[in-house]
């Protein structure tokens, strides 16, 4: 399978610890940042996959952080989302099953091995719907399908995790949508808003897998941090 990595972004939420320095290269100890953990436990658990990571803000410090990687860039950063980041990678939406991550993420690895490296069967994403308050981009679903994904919910199942996984079918109907969007000027929208457009325009059916019996955090604040060192230093199952 082949994961997309998208840490092209500047963290804001997070400045001024994120003025010169990448949050996807936070230390979790003294060798592994948020990105190095996540690529390695992919890695670790599906031995042929193929990782993409999109850079943008501090480009070559982040390539200095992996090997084995293909990377691309994406110029437009400061003025544009990770639809714009996604564009930049849309080759890659073919050929092969696809995971998208966003690159912030820090999951136990227990999840990882049993669902962000389990083989791809229909579309879906990933989320916890544990969380039903505050949550950041948010899903409502119903009947086994998501009906729409935004941060302006006020009734929702549950935060959406970061994850988004399709079939190759799915996966350039993604990348149809993001060109139509990108060509449009819409270069600054999150690239999981072009998966609500193909729902209400094209009826894609949208899956859910709900992960909330996991651990798993997008590091935005320092309470992140703090979750995902304790996440990090937990053992997974054998």
């Amino acid at each position: 399978m082949r994961y997309i990595l998208l840490v092209a972004g500047r963290g804001t939420r997070l400045h001024p610890l994120t003025l010169n320095h990448p949050k996807s290269l936070y230390k979790l100890d003294q060798r592994t940042s948020v990105l190095q953990r996540m690529v390695s436990l992919i890695r670790k658990f599906d031995s042929n996959s193929e990782i993409v990571v999109v850079t943008g803000f501090m480009s070559d410090v982040v390539k200095k952080d992996l090997e084995n990687v293909t990377f691309v860039h994406n110029p437009f950063y400061s003025i544009t989302n990770s639809i714009a980041s996604l564009w930049f990678a849309r080759d890659f939406l073919c050929d092969d099953n696809i995971t998208i991550i966003n690159g912030d993420i820090v999951m136990e690895a227990d999840l990882v091995r049993e669902i962000l490296c389990k083989a791809v069967e229909k579309p879906v994403v990933l989320l916890d719907s544990s969380i039903k308050i505050d949550g950041d981009y948010n899903v409502q679903v119903s009947e086994g399908k998501v009906l729409v994904m935004s941060k302006d919910l006020d009734n929702y199942f549950g935060e959406y995790a970061g994850v988004t996984k399709l079939d190759k079918i799915s996966a350039l109907e993604l990348k149809k949508e993001i060109e139509l969007m990108v060509n449009s000027d819409m270069f600054d929208q999150w690239y999981e808003n072009a998966l609500v457009q193909m729902i209400f325009q094209r009826n894609f059916e949208l899956f859910y897998e709900d992960i909330s019996e996991y651990s798993w955090t997008e590091v935005d604040g320092v309470s992140d941090f703090l979750l995902a060192k304790k996440i990090h230093s937990t053992k997974f199952h054998e």
